[in-house]
């Protein structure tokens, strides 16, 4: 694990308004992850995130919902 080797100290799911985005803290600095084109990459369901993140070896993530708007029409298109 990702976690486990010292790469990540800790992974946070971030929902903001219909969907969710992550937050990684690694040694020395702390990054949200985005796409190729440099736009924060987003998520619209949790299985989705939690698939992405168990793919990379990180298997424990922080869920922060305070924002989440499931009925939200997303921006996206």
């Amino acid at each position: 694990m990702l976690i486990d080797a010292a790469a990540v100290k800790r992974a946070r799911v971030v929902a903001n308004g219909a969907v969710f985005h992550v937050e990684i803290d690694a040694p020395g600095r702390s990054f949200i992850i985005e796409t190729a084109k440099g736009a924060v990459r987003t998520w619209r369901s949790i299985d989705a995130v939690a698939k992405w993140l168990k793919g990379l070896g990180i298997g424990t993530a922080g869920l922060e919902m305070g924002r989440w708007q499931p009925g939200q029409k997303s921006l996206l298109g």
